[in-house]
């Protein structure tokens, strides 16, 4: 394994180069700061990368994400001191293939570093679990937006212009009164609009209709007031 490390502390560099020889690990080169990292890894085509965030020139994530576009064989573990949230997701999505603190164990880092040659992405404790989590909540973000968009769709194909301008203007909290002074009806129109909307959208009662215009993201201030549904 051919490895380059990037780091702006000069021991730091040194330190890992003698812990690496002693372990087989051959060291190619040396950078002190993400621009430096870049120009390396062009001539000297490491098979892994040690890269640190807070260097200057550029910093890691940046330099990260410079070689993986360029060179995206070349697997680019980060190590430092960061145990930032906002590090650690930028670090994968800038193409990473791990995220190591620098206060882990000489022979777990050692560890580490082979089991990315077998395709295993290294991790420090915990920060695997917190990335995972991540990538949770924007699956969830993701499903909720395909859910308004497919809410919205039905919408669109189940009400006709008038109807949505109704539903729109009572989940904003106006009164059946208020809604038919903006639209030139009366209250009584404005009424038979909404038994309209509760049929075609197969609902039961107003208070569901409130919840699917709730779902769809529109807003709604005040609902307390139940004398609109009266």
């Amino acid at each position: 394994m051919r490895v380059l490390l990037a780091d702006d502390h000069r021991l730091m560099l040194e330190g890992l180069s003698n812990l690496l020889d002693a372990h087989g690990i051959q060291v190619v080169g040396m950078a002190k700061d993400g621009k430096e990292a870049i120009i390396l890894s062009r001539s000297l085509k490491p098979d892994v990368i040690l890269m640190d965030i807070r260097m200057p020139q550029f910093d890691g994530l940046a330099a990260t994400r410079f070689i993986k576009a360029e060179m995206p064989e070349i697997k680019i573990v980060i190590l430092t001191t960061s145990t930032e949230d906002e590090d650690l997701f930028e670090a994968i999505k800038s193409g990473a293939s791990g995220y190591l603190l620098k206060n882990m164990d000489a022979e777990a880092l050692v560890e580490c570093i082979e089991g990315v040659q077998e395709g295993v992405p290294p991790f420090s404790p915990g920060l695997a679990v917190r990335l995972l989590k991540e990538f949770q909540r924007l699956a969830e973000l993701e499903a909720k937006g395909e859910q308004k968009k497919q809410a919205e769709t039905n919408m669109d194909s189940k009400l006709n212009q008038r109807q949505s301008q109704v539903l729109i203007l009572v989940a904003q909290g106006l009164s059946y009164k208020e809604v038919g002074k903006k639209l030139s009806l009366s209250p009584r129109t404005i009424r038979y609009h909404m038994d309209e909307i509760i049929q075609r959208l197969h609902l039961e009662n107003r208070a569901q209709v409130l919840s699917y215009a709730g779902k769809m993201g529109m807003n709604f201030p005040d609902i307390q007031n139940s004398q609109q549904w009266e």
